[in-house]
């Protein structure tokens, strides 16, 4: 299939290029009637404008690319939502890459994205992004990145987050409100900024409350299904029981659960179960799970807000951090009290 240039059509019409090249950029310069002509004979002819010229033009792409860890936790998907209704609306394009939590996958997105002539990033870093060298020179070069979900704090950027500290702090205080004296925690990955935070929270809620705890009741595990289903079995095996266990996310939290129903344990008058995240599985799961609502949808929606301001501001744009907040929706996995009434 040949590629109408601007050229057959000027031909087409035995004019100049310029004169056609004027007729699409609307100058002031040319007859009303010319201008008509150009635009009926490029239509006839299939033309279409050359999308590689026209971003070296107007030095924009209005495409955004996104990156994100992975897919198999609807919370990425939903923020990826909130982020492609904002960018639609103020016409922008969104270019998506998987970094699989690897860096350099993650690497390999962010160089493919910027070949792509992408006007900004909106990332979740993965897990194994401790090495900031390549985003350090983006953003010293002035090119526009949002950080959001799972950042770097040494990253001179604008970031978007959910005050997990605060959160895990209330999950792990229901927890505790609820009887319950030997609570586990299975952290997630290390590495990643959330995991610190939501760490944080558990242990400074057995402070407040006096509650004595070991390392043993800190579990290193990623945040998958599997991953809990992992966890929960070394813990039986161990002998160890908790009489709850706070997870790191959803999945890593109802994967331990299946292990412990499996083996026998009422839940949640053995053992007690919190999540985080909220995601539909968790009213899914019997007994529904008690987890910890983020705000997905607007998390992308503001990271997309920024990210465009900053494209639009150019210079003298300063980064901003924003803490989006959640709420605990209790349900049956949790409520070890009205369980014994």
């Amino acid at each position: 299939m040949k590629y109408i240039t601007i050229k057959d059509i000027a031909k087409q019409l035995n004019t100049s290029v310029s004169t056609v090249s004027r007729a699409f950029n609307d100058k002031a310069d040319i007859n009303p009637e010319t201008k008509a002509l150009v635009l009926k004979t490029a239509k006839a002819l299939g033309y279409r404008p050359n999308p590689i010229a026209k971003k070296l033009m107007q030095q924009r792409s209005f495409t955004i690319g996104i990156i994100v860890p992975e897919f198999i936790n609807a919370f990425f998907p939903e923020v990826i939502i909130g982020v492609q209704e904002i960018l639609f609306e103020n016409g922008y394009q969104v270019l998506i890459a998987q970094s699989s939590e690897c860096f350099e996958t993650e690497l390999k997105n962010i160089k493919t994205l910027e070949d792509s002539m992408v006007d900004g990033l909106i990332v979740s870093l993965s897990s194994e992004s401790n090495n900031t060298d390549y985003y350090q020179n983006l953003i010293a070069s002035g090119f526009p990145i949002v950080l959001f979900n799972r950042v770097n704090n040494q990253l001179n950027c604008s970031k978007v987050v959910f005050n997990d500290y605060k959160w895990a702090f209330f999950a792990t205080e229901h927890l505790i409100n609820q009887g319950c004296k030997n609570i586990v925690h299975l952290k997630g990955r290390d590495g990643v900024s959330l995991t610190n935070e939501r760490l944080r929270g558990f242990l400074d809620a057995h402070q407040k409350y006096q509650l004595s705890y070991n390392k043993n009741q800190i579990v290193a595990t990623g945040f998958t299904l599997a991953d809990g289903q992992k966890a929960a079995q070394n813990i039986i095996d161990s002998g160890n029981i908790p009489d709850a266990i706070f997870g790191a996310n959803d999945p890593v939290t109802i994967g331990a659960m299946q292990v412990f129903k499996k083996n026998g344990f009422s839940i949640p008058n053995d053992i007690a179960f919190v999540g985080f995240t909220d995601s539909q599985m968790a009213t899914i799961i019997e007994p529904p799970l008690t987890s910890v609502s983020q705000p997905a949808r607007e998390i992308g929606e503001e990271a997309a807000k920024i990210l465009i301001e900053q494209i639009e501001t150019k210079k003298g744009f300063q980064p901003k951090s924003i803490t989006l907040n959640g709420q605990l929706n209790i349900r049956a996995s949790s409520l070890k009290i009205t369980s014994l009434k």
